[in-house]
Formats: structure tokens, C-alpha cells, sequence
């Protein structure tokens, strides 16, 4: 469909009665009076003048931490198509209610396209991968309505992503208006956090996470940046924030009313049938677990359309490939696979299990078993039916039998639990269970932007939590009962590794959290 052209007539664009019950004409009054007002500073706007200029650039460079390339992206509220064109998206539309902001936008960047449309009545019959609404909520009539009128752009693995100005901003903004140093219309809403997240709840969504940024709106070389990347990340200063940042999804019971298949391609599920009923493969890494294998191809389950076991041995010193490969041998109508792995650690060892595998879902299973193979259909059926699109595993819910873990890994884990909550924005209660399951689609995705950390994981858990909330997924925790080993020893040094893990926190915060 071709939206709707440039119209200076914003009437044709306003619905007869607002979510609210307000009739039509007292509704279109206050719209078509801030239409005017961002009519006449849109010039103001594009010239960069007033703290804009310093603020919009950290934005744009928030969002490009977001957003990643090549994505189908709408921005609503798109002002001069800065920050849509800094997404470098594949399909990138901008909508705005302003006809300067439009017709600069559209000269500027013609490689996208921008049209002018009210956001209660938007003439979009189109899915998009991310829909933008930055500063827009709060010069909103009815930011609910809004909300429900996106839920018709979405597929099951689109992403909401809003900011908007904090109430403590209020007289600060007021008077920088005043000042001449930033343009605010008047008689804005000014929504808490949890105003957004209840009214996203009401309109069929499911916040992933939510955090503020920008300190220090004005650009000021180096105190900006000290304010922006670093002191805004603090506890106590992070209240003083100007802007909130929330992360949305469909829930999964709007997907389900929709009758659109829940297991879905993040980024395609618009244009490419999915299976309702996927597949599976558990990837084994095994290394010196030789009195494990038999146990683990009688207790993995089977699920989904069918179900494959990769074992990856490396580096054992006991007969581990040998045992597998009778194993394997001896039940040629199973679905099991061997391979020898070349690289060192759990990470490269899940990672070339990964590339082997043909299942839909991936799941990890550590061939010590002290993670009972029977919990894995908890897993499934949380990626399955959309509550979660990374589920990891927990340890730390249940009691542990006695000697599963020593209480220096104990406090470690918890401590690391605390960590990765803080910097990805989402409760994680325990870092490093082995067993973490997610859809195929999405670890390609994941593993595509490896780049962004790096190569630097030899467990594989951090890079995949990292991955994870890079993408926005929506990361659930699945409580499990965690056993003592019956064979064998701990491949972990817990000191060594450790400080190893420590080490990768610092780095990968500086890549998450102080961007």
C-alpha cells in the first residue's frame, strides 16, 4: 500500500471519537492547535537551534545501540528524519503531523520516506521490525489510542521503543523554553514510567525493560559525555534523568487473539509462514563425561515435530567420543550426531553445535546432568507459546541437593545474578546455568552481531545473554532443581575463572551499560 500523500488537511486524519469519549470537535481542537505551534518552530527545529542539537545526537546514538541495521522501521512523530536515518534501515518511514518537518525530512533524506499523518488515525496498512516513538507521548491527546492503533504494524517479533521526558523535568523544560534554548509545546502529558508501561499493558503489549538516560541535555564537550555515558548510569543520579526509555512487545496473548503463528521469524514473520510445531536440537557439549552419555540419550525427551541430540566432544581424557559414537551406532533411526571440536571451551563447542543443528529450537544441556534433561519441555513450551524468547535456566530457586554447589560458586553466581540485572535492564537471578534454549532464527541473529563483544567468552553464557538483550529479546528465567554430579568432575576452575568472568562483566558493560 502507498500511505496516504502530504495533506495539510489534518481533519481528514482525526477519527470521530476519541478512546476517551471526547466528541470530534473538541478532540480536533487541541491537535490542530499543536499541528500550528510545531508549524512554526519546525524551521527552528531544523536549523538545530536550542539544546536540540547536543540531545538529539545522543539519541540517535542510543537508538543506534537499539536498532540494528537493516531492519524494517517506522518512526512516529519523525521530525527532520535524523534519528530514522541514522538507523540505516532497510524500509525506514517517518510519519509527522508538521508539514515543514515533513518536507524538510523527505528533501533531506530521499532515501527514506515520510508522510504527514495524525498518530491516532495512521493510514498504515504495513508491518514493521521497530516502531519508534521518541518525545512523542507526551504531546500526545490519547497516548492509549495511540498504542492500540500500533498493534495492527506488528508482527510477533516487532519492538516498541519510546522515550520520553521525566516529570522532574518539568520546570527545567519550562524554563529552558523560556530561554529560548528548547522548544516544548504547551499542556504536555507528563506520564511516569508506570503510566506507560499500564497503558502499553491496555493496549496489548509486554514491556521487556526500561531504564533513563541524559543527564546533561546541552552539548558541552566533555562534561556531556561524563554525564551521559557515565554519571546517568549511576543509582542515585539516574533519578535526575531527563528521558525514559521503555521496551515493548506484543504479548503473547495479543499475537494469539491475532491468529498470526506465535513461532515466528523476528524480522520476517510478516512475509514467511513459520512452523506452529517446530523442531528441536539439544547440543551436548561433552568433555570427560563418558559415564554420562547413556543416561542422556534415555532421558532427553522427546519435543516439538522431532527432536535431535549434537554431542560435541573435545579434549577428553577418558574414552567420551568413543562411548558416543557406539552410542550413536547402536540406535541408527535416532536423530544423534557427533562432532570432534578443534577450538577450546563450552563456547565453541555449543557454538559449532549450533551451526550443525536443524531444529527450530536450540537448547543447551550440560552432559554433567546435574540440570535433569526431563526439565527441558518447561523450556520449550516457554519459547513455544511466546512468554519468552530466551529462556535460562535458574539454580538458585529450588533447594540444591547436597554438594552441587560450593559456597564461594555460590555467592559468585549470586553476585554475577546482580550484575547482569543491572546492566541488561531485566531481572536475571542466575548468569551461568548451563541450560538456556532460544529460537534458531534468533541465535542467528545473535550471532551475526557477535562482533559487537567479540570472541571473548570460552563458556558461552555471557555471549548469549549479552546477545540477547542486545536484541531486545524478552529474557525469562525457568526455574530448575539442580543435582550433585554422579560422574566424573567439574571442568570449572572457579578462582581462575572466575576473575575470567569478572573481567568479561567490566568489558561487556562498557559495550551495554556506558555506551
Amino acid at each position: 500500500m502507498t500511505p496516504a500523500p502530504i495533506t495539510d488537511d489534518l481533519s481528514l486524519t482525526l477519527p470521530e471519537v476519541g478512546t476517551g469519549g471526547v466528541a470530534s470537535s473538541s478532540w480536533a481542537a487541541d491537535p490542530l492547535k499543536r499541528r500550528e505551534w510545531w508549524t512554526l518552530v519546525g524551521p527552528r527545529r531544523v536549523a538545530g537551534k536550542g539544546w536540540g542539537g547536543g540531545y538529539q545526537r545522543r539519541l540517535q546514538r542510543i537508538y543506534r545501540h537499539l536498532v540494528p541495521p537493516g531492519l524494517r522501521v517506522l518512526e512516529i512523530g519523525s521530525g527532520n528524519g535524523q534519528l530514522l536515518a541514522s538507523l540505516s534501515p532497510s524500509r525506514g518511514l517517518g510519519v509527522d503531523f508538521a508539514p515543514p518537518m515533513v518536507q524538510h525530512a523527505a528533501a533531506k533524506h530521499p532515501d527514506l520516506q515520510f508522510i504527514q499523518a495524525d498518530a491516532h488515525a495512521l493510514p498504515l496498512d504495513e508491518t514493521f521490525d521497530i516502531i519508534i516513538l521518541s518525545d512523542l507521548i507526551n504531546d500526545l491527546w490519547d497516548v492509549q489510542a495511540v498504542f492500540e492503533r500500533l498493534g495492527s504494524l506488528c508482527h510477533p517479533g516487532t519492538r516498541i521503543i519510546l522515550n520520553f521526558y521525566s516529570n522532574l523535568w518539568q520546570l527545567p523544560l519550562r524554563g529552558a523554553t523560556r530561554l529560548g534554548l528548547a522548544n516544548t509545546p504547551p499542556h504536555q502529558n507528563w506520564l511516569t514510567p508506570a503510566d506507560v508501561r499500564n497503558l502499553l499493558h491496555l493496549a496489548g503489549f509486554e514491556t521487556i525493560r526500561g531504564w533513563s538516560e541524559i543527564l546533561w541535555p546541552l552539548r558541552t564537550p566533555g562534561l556531556d559525555d561524563l554525564c551521559n555515558r557515565w554519571l546517568a548510569k549511576c543509582w542515585l543520579l539516574s533519578y535526575f534523568n531527563l528521558t525514559n526509555f521503555i521496551v515493548a512487545r506484543p504479548s503473547p496473548r495479543r499475537v494469539a487473539d491475532s491468529a498470526t503463528p506465535q513461532f515466528a521469524d523476528a524480522t520476517a514473520s510478516a512475509h514467511q509462514p513459520q512452523p506452529t510445531t517446530p523442531s528441536v536440537s539439544v547440543i551436548v557439549a561433552a568433555r570427560n563425561e563418558a559415564g554420562n552419555i547413556a543416561d542422556i540419550v534415555s532421558r532427553v525427551p522427546e519435543m516439538g515435530r522431532g527432536t535431535e541430540i549434537i554431542f560435541v566432544e573435545g579434549g577428553s581424557s577418558d574414552d567420551t567420543f568413543d562411548v558416543i559414537e557406539q552410542t550413536i551406532a547402536a540406535h541408527p533411526d535416532k536423530a544423534w550426531s557427533l562432532y570432534r571440536q578443534e577450538g577450546k571451551g563450552k563456547g565453541d563447542a555449543v557454538r559449532l553445535g549450533f551451526a550443525h543443528a536443524r531444529g527450530d529450537v536450540l537448547m543447551i544441556l550440560d552432559a554433567d546432568l546435574t540440570v535433569p534433561p526431563e526439565d527441558l519441555p518447561r523450556f520449550y513450551h516457554a519459547i513455544v507459546s511466546g512468554k519468552a524468547e530466551f529462556a535460562n535456566g535458574v539454580r538458585l530457586v529450588y533447594p540444591m541437593q547436597d554438594q552441587a554447589m560450593r559456597f564461594f560458586n555460590l555467592v559468585g553466581n549470586k553476585f554475577f545474578s546482580w550484575a547482569f540485572s543491572w546492566l541488561l535492564e531485566q531481572p536475571i537471578k542466575d548468569t551461568l546455568c548451563g541450560t538456556k534454549v532460544l529460537r534458531r532464527v534468533d541465535y542467528e541473529r545473535l550471532a551475526a552481531g557477535r562482533a559487537y563483544f567479540g570472541d571473548f567468552d570460552p563458556f558461552g553464557d555471557f555471549d548469549l545473554l549479552f546477545g540477547a538483550a542486545r536484541l531486545n529479546l524478552r529474557i525469562v528465567d525457568i526455574p530448575v532443581r539442580y543435582g550433585a554430579r554422579t560422574y566424573g568432575q567439574t571442568n570449572i576452575d572457579r578462582w581462575r575463572h572466575g576473575w575470567l568472568l569478572l573481567r568479561m562483566t567490566a568489558f561487556a558493560a562498557r559495550r551495554i551499560k556506558f555506551i
